[in-house]
């Protein structure tokens, strides 16, 4: 994978070749590159978008004003080949500015601002790399990151531009996390891809715009091998404790790699296990009896050959979506058991490879990856929070609860029944009785309902009973046979770092001290778990918007700050104090109430624990998260002074 470069670079590309190009382009993106080419704003007041939504990547724009756009934007970039691609001046904040609100169809108010300009980074300086530490400070000084996917891959790339010594652990044999598991058929990611990378490492060679699971661990591996990261991580290698020792002000760590068990020891640890990794089988009376193979979506068995045979796939959420189409043709048989009818909104680009003249733009054109990125980042920048926010003054909150969330609904329910037809007893099994978005809401390019509709496939949402030797059997007493039974029932997402055991000051155990309610200060830090930090700790997960991977490069960026605060006052710890955390919690619980993902009518969801709450999921806008962990506030914080073993600095001040 080649990383995209903001400067300007060569192409020898034909005339015919760059006009067949432009015809694979978005027109939007195209018009802003533009701009930043010739200096030139004309070409984006002479044009104007019709619109922008998730997944919209033309501006709803009429075929004539994009034959204009593309006539309009030729010689200029023939132009710009001819005389050698030279570099370009960054162009003027106001113009900047103008951009972006062509971009967005909307004014970009001031509280995005900070964030958007960060993410579209369009001079190239990764404004989120950490500067370095003193090296004399940092010297003896050891972090240990639990977990190599996507965060655990950020956070010792952001390490290494600390100058910080680590060493990453990691349960599987190679990199990706989720994304190194989940190799069942039809994998692939839900956010856009040109979205769902780091901002500082973008690829340009996307074979999808939502890659299938093959080419997303590619990525990883590729990025984590491009910054040498392989030689500071321990494969196959699990933490199964943590202890805080507080007389030395160090964590043990305790660590199982194959029948070995040992113990290493670092002034640091930072948590990058993720919440969607530890697969959740049904507590079904007979399961062990199954006669045939049997395994969960999460760890498929590619010795078991479905062709031709019956299959019974238990769960029809997230993993299920994908697999069913994935696996339709090539069955006998596929019986699928779903509890929960689930939303789904239309995304015809789901499974689109991306044609050549959208690559080559995207490696050569100025400033077009940048501004593509954009397009693909701001209408799922908090427009899924509007829909989710409860108006407590609409009247029918059973089918809604707002204006907006009733227009959602209305949407992703003529998207249903514009493809089940008049199949009046299909539509009123995968049409949801709750308001929408109020669980994971699904992404569908009509492969599932298409599939839905196959001779070979049978929808069930009868409730299963037991497992026998020959198939399932529901509440009501029909039994299916099966061959093959596929488990697609997800994880324990609400039990945030199990089945780690984390113990910190005075023997306290972070599973006990949380309960059911797992919390922490800005989803990063804990009281009492002195340089413990997480990422995508409780209370970060997305169910709005944006990417887990920008999340990740905040709270990266917040840690490497309070890493550095530690090694430059030479200090031996620090952790919240009570109070912040508890108002951090009591503020993002205020939100979570409000909201739709915690609506009575939906009893069973990933985002809720047993006892139905929500601790899991953030409720923040985007930006507002953002600034929350721009900068450590450090008089939030306790931190104990080096040798100082009674009195402690809760003011951060030297």
């Amino acid at each position: 994978m080649t990383r995209t470069v903001h400067a300007a670079r060569r192409f020898d590309t034909s005339t015919d070749e760059i006009a067949a190009a432009l015809a694979d382009v978005s027109i939007p993106a195209l018009l802003l590159s533009m701009v930043h080419l010739t200096g030139d704003p004309r070409f984006i007041r002479d044009f104007a978008q019709a619109g922008l939504f998730l997944n919209e990547i033309q501006g709803f724009m009429s075929e004539e004003d994009k034959a204009r756009a593309r006539a309009a934007a030729l010689p200029a970039i023939v132009d710009y080949r001819d005389r050698g691609c030279p570099p370009l001046p960054p162009l003027p904040a106001d113009l900047v500015r103008e951009m972006l609100d062509w971009a967005a169809c909307e004014p970009v108010d001031d509280a995005n601002i900070g964030l958007v300009l960060e993410e579209l980074d369009l001079e190239g300086t990764d404004p989120r790399r950490p500067s370095p530490v003193d090296p004399d400070r940092a010297a003896g000084r050891r972090v240990l990151v639990i977990g190599c996917g996507e965060s655990g891959i950020l956070a010792g790339i952001r390490l290494q531009h600390a100058g910080i010594a680590f060493e990453i652990i990691e349960k599987n044999a190679g990199p990706g996390g989720t994304w190194w598991e989940n190799r069942y058929p039809g994998a692939r990611v839900d956010v856009a891809n040109h979205l769902y990378c780091y901002s500082f490492e973008p690829s340009t060679h996307w074979e999808h715009f939502f890659a299938e699971q093959p080419e997303l661990a590619a990525y990883f591996a590729d990025v984590m091998d491009r910054h040498g990261l392989r030689e500071h991580v321990r494969w196959n290698s699990e933490v199964t404790s943590a202890r805080w020792d507080d007389v030395t002000s160090t964590w043990q760590v305790e660590v199982r790699t194959g029948q070995e068990v040992y113990t290493l020891t670092a002034d640091a640890v930072i948590t990058a296990v993720g919440q969607l990794n530890r697969p959740a089988l049904p507590n079904l009376p007979g399961r062990e009896s199954f006669a045939g193979p049997s395994f969960h979506s999460a760890r498929w068995d590619h010795d078991v050959d479905l062709t031709g045979r019956r299959v019974a796939l238990v769960g029809a959420g997230a993993s299920g979506f994908q697999i069913a189409p994935a696996i339709a043709d090539a069955v006998a048989q596929l019986t699928v058991f779903q509890r929960t009818a689930q939303w789904m909104f239309p995304n015809p680009m789901y499974h689109d490879p991306v044609p050549d003249g959208a690559r080559w733009a995207l490696e050569n054109l100025p400033g077009y990856a940048r501004w593509y990125r954009f397009l693909l980042f701001w209408p799922g920048a908090d427009k899924g929070l509007d829909a989710a926010r409860v108006d407590p003054d609409y009247p029918d909150q059973q089918h809604a609860v707002s204006e907006i969330n009733a227009l959602a609904r209305m949407m992703f329910t003529e998207w249903i029944t514009s493809q089940v037809g008049d199949d009046e007893e299909l539509l009123a099994r995968v049409l949801p009785d709750y308001p929408a978005t109020a669980k994971r809401t699904l992404q569908d390019n009509g492969s599932w309902l298409g599939t839905l509709k196959r001779p070979n496939v049978t929808l069930v949402r009868t409730p299963l009973q037991e497992v026998t030797p020959h198939g399932v059997v529901t509440t009501d007493g029909t039994a299916y046979d099966a061959d093959v039974i596929v488990y697609a029932t997800g994880f324990h997402a609400t039990e945030v770092l199990m089945p780690m055991t984390v113990i910190g000051r005075d023997g306290a155990d972070l599973h006990e001290v949380w309960g059911q309610r797992p919390h922490a200060y800005l989803g990063i830090t804990v009281p009492g778990f002195p340089n413990f930090f997480m990422t995508y700790g409780p209370g970060t997960h997305l169910a709005h918007g944006g990417s887990l991977i920008m999340h990740s490069e905040l709270q990266m960026r917040y840690i490497n700050a309070c890493l550095a605060h530690l090694i430059d006052r030479g200090a031996r710890a620090m952790e919240p104090l009570p109070e912040p955390t508890r108002e951090w919690h009591r503020r993002t619980q205020e939100r979570i109430t409000a909201t739709v993902w915690a609506h009575p009518a939906v009893e069973h969801s990933y985002f809720k624990t047993e006892s139905g709450e929500i601790h899991t999921v953030s409720p923040w806008r985007l930006c507002e998260y953002h600034d929350a962990v721009a900068e450590p506030e450090f008089s939030h914080f306790r931190i104990d002074a080096a040798g100082d073993d009674a009195s402690h600095d809760h003011d951060g001040a030297a």
